[in-house]
């Protein structure tokens, strides 16, 4: 009997597993659940002291009366009022018929400081020196950059005249340890005779004594220090919940618990999704709710910056205010009336904030800092360039990250850097308190504010280098034997010296490999004496040839580069425009602007034709520099074409369209080229005929919005 096949049946199901349910996300950490006393009673703090007859701190008089008979270094927190000790110095030396030179960093700080000058002391007895401005040189008081005065002490050394200044001014003093520029602060201090009175202003610094044993050491005259570690107004930091509340940071132990438990959540959720930007209207909303305002907020780049000013709207101005604001505005807009189209206006009239950075024109930055100052802003969004120099204080800091961007790359913040920040909170004689307000992301450690905020300030270490400006410029007065005098005398030998004692002293030997920098920067600039022979800069004597003498009068950054160029006769015959455009590659890092290298549409035939000879002209000694291990930057064509259409005549609108770049980077790279061709005016005796175009190029490319 045939057996029936098997039936197959339905095929077995796998059991299905019950769908897996996402972990609820942790709901977002609050504020603290116990209502804070102490924040309670800081809080209570807030308003306006009381107005009183303006009384001097003793640190500000001892530095006045130790002037006197010594040098001064004053080293004190931000806004502590060392601009009056400064104004008291040059009082007293224009009383005595005497000449001040007041040094800043910035070219806007030195505007700044001339017009307040200018109606403390009166605006003919006050003259400004940048390098793209020069205005009553012949005044009792000069102010301008540090480069122009070392360039005058380089021309007193050459021509062996005295330095017609019995005082001399350094404001910001703390950038003689900056890694680009603190080498001219150096030279400056090394190179101002010792017949002038020299007063120092710095935010803290660790080593005061260590500098002024130095200056001592050089100078041959005592130098005193005069400091202070106290804020003239405290300074509280304090954190944002994610739910809006605001609470203290830290207490004596560290920072609070609810502080630690929310960056704890904040960390765990960050991991899953990306965080989304800070809500800066709700962030002013809660900081009005609790009289937190006017506020500097910190952010990490000039983009954001500017759409952070995006997300405020129209807001409700008292009447009066109302009038006083477009009262202020109004007489700005008169100066510059340009400014009345910038785009960021609407932001500034509507909401009551403004962004403020390098990417913006010189002008804006200005209406922006006297609106801030006149109290009618409730905040600007700024980077921490702003922290240097500019003064424009608030009641609260907020920073929302604790790196910074060095040119380079991001560095977490210094104590320094931090102190530079926060030292803009609390407003002496409008504030009784001042507040650091700390916002929770992904780029913020407030541990690591809190661990910098109770950190000593950093130290100053030399930066010096040598340079072919510099070995042009003391070949033009001194012997190579002087010039090793010279480096001796540098910081850097000094702070070596100190430490090789203070190893002695610990029984410690010296290490076989350590580098004698003293030794290193003499052998450096026997590198750059021997190339400046071998290209017939100096002869056998170590004296400046003739082509020497005149290229040691371009202080830019390519000295070489730009003599070459004259001497190949590539300016030769060029109209001003063209000499304009061609002078501009060299005032931007040549690795800059690759895109805009791409999206260049326009080109001048006889603009190219002038690049390409000169940079055929360079070809030889760029071959060389580099064989000998100079650094040496590839010449970009988008600065020239800039340049050569401004000089042409085009808007500023269509300049922008033909090269996009931000506007205040454009503003600053016509300016820069300005000053460059300032210097090949002064090489007049030289080359008249260049001399000459150069100047008629400056009023072409000089105008609005570029002019300052």
């Amino acid at each position: 009997m045939e057996s029936k096949p098997k039936s197959q049946g339905h095929p077995k199901r796998k059991k299905r597993r019950p769908p897996r349910r996402r972990a609820k996300p942790k709901p977002i950490p609050s504020g603290p659940r116990r209502p804070d006393a102490r924040f309670a009673a800081i809080l209570a703090q807030i308003g306006v002291p009381e107005d009183e007859p303006f009384q001097p701190d003793p640190f500000q008089t001892e530095a006045v009366d130790r002037l006197k008979v010594s040098d001064v270094l004053v080293s004190a927190p931000t806004g502590s009022g060392k601009t009056w000790i400064a104004q008291q110095a040059i009082q007293q030396c224009l009383d005595s018929g005497g000449h001040a030179w007041y040094a800043c960093p910035l070219k806007a700080l030195s505007n700044a400081k001339f017009e307040e000058f200018g109606k403390v002391f009166g605006t003919e007895r006050v003259g400004i020196v940048t390098g793209d401005r020069k205005e009553n040189a012949q005044a009792p008081l000069i102010v301008g950059t540090t480069e122009i005065l070392r360039n005058q002490l380089y021309d007193c050394m050459w021509q062996k005249t005295p330095l017609p200044y019995e005082l001399v001014i350094l404001d910001e003093a703390h950038y003689l340890g900056e890694l680009e520029r603190g080498v001219v602060w150096e030279e400056t201090l090394i190179y101002v005779p010792s017949s002038t009175r020299l007063l120092l202003l710095s935010a803290t610094i660790r080593n005061t004594r260590e500098l002024v044993d130095w200056l001592a050491s050089i100078r041959g005259v005592e130098c005193a220090v005069v400091g202070s570690d106290e804020r003239p107004v405290p300074l509280y930091p304090l954190f944002l919940y994610p739910d809006g509340q605001i609470g203290m940071l830290s207490g004596k132990k560290g920072l609070l618990r609810d502080v630690e438990r929310c960056i704890e959540a904040l960390a765990k959720r960050r991991g899953r999704r990306r965080p989304p930007p800070p809500q800066y209207d709700q962030v002013l909303s809660r900081m009005r709710r609790y009289n937190l305002l006017p506020a500097i907020f910190f952010l990490k780049s000039r983009a954001e910056c500017d759409r952070a000013i995006t997300q405020f709207t129209q807001r409700d101005v008292d009447p009066e205010e109302q009038a006083a604001f477009r009262r202020d505005l109004d007489d700005c807009l008169e100066r510059y009336p340009f400014l009345k189209t910038h785009r960021a206006m609407p932001h500034m009239v509507e909401g009551r904030v403004a962004s403020h950075h390098a990417g913006h024109l010189p002008h804006w930055k200005v209406v922006v800092e006297q609106m801030m100052v006149k109290g009618h802003l409730e905040a600007i969004f700024a980077t921490s360039t702003v922290a240097g120099g500019v003064d424009f204080p608030a009641r609260s800091v907020v920073l929302v990250q604790s790196d910074r961007f060095d040119g380079k790359e991001f560095q977490d913040l210094s104590a320094t850097d931090l102190q530079q920040m926060i030292g803009r909170a609390g407003r002496r004689g409008k504030d009784r308190v001042g507040f650091a307000l700390i916002i929770p992301g992904p780029y913020q450690n407030p541990k690591l504010i809190h661990q910098r905020l109770h950190s000593p300030p950093d130290a100053i270490e030399s930066q010096i280098r040598i340079n072919f400006s510099m070995v042009l410029n003391l070949l033009q007065s001194h012997r190579p034997e002087e010039v090793r005098v010279l480096i001796d005398r540098s910081l850097a030998a000094f702070q070596q010296a100190r430490k090789i004692e203070a190893r002695r002293k610990r029984g410690a030997r010296a290490k076989s490999h350590r580098v004698d920098i003293c030794e290193a920067l003499w052998q450096d600039f026997l590198r750059h004496k021997g190339f400046l022979q071998e290209t017939g800069f100096v002869d056998d004597q170590d004296l400046l040839t003739w082509e020497g003498q005149w290229a040691a009068q371009l202080r830019l950054d390519h000295p070489l580069l730009v003599a070459e160029a004259i001497r190949s006769g590539s300016f030769e015959g060029a109209a001003p425009e063209i000499v304009a455009a061609m002078i501009a590659p060299f005032v931007v890092d040549g690795d800059r602007g690759e895109e805009l290298e791409r999206s260049l549409t326009f080109s001048s035939r006889e603009l190219t034709r002038r690049l390409d000879g000169m940079k055929k002209d360079l070809k030889g000694l760029s071959r060389r520099m580099k064989k000998s291990g100079f650094e040496i930057s590839e010449i970009p064509a988008w600065p020239a074409l800039a340049a050569f259409l401004w000089a042409k005549g085009v808007s500023w609108e269509a300049l922008l369209s033909a090269v996009p770049l931000e506007e205040g980077a454009m503003s600053m790279m016509i300016m820069r080229t300005a000053d460059h061709l300032n210097q090949i005016i002064g090489l007049r005796r030289s080359h008249p005929e260049l001399a000459e175009t150069a100047a008629e190029a400056i009023p072409l490319i000089f105008r609005e919005p570029v002019w300052f």
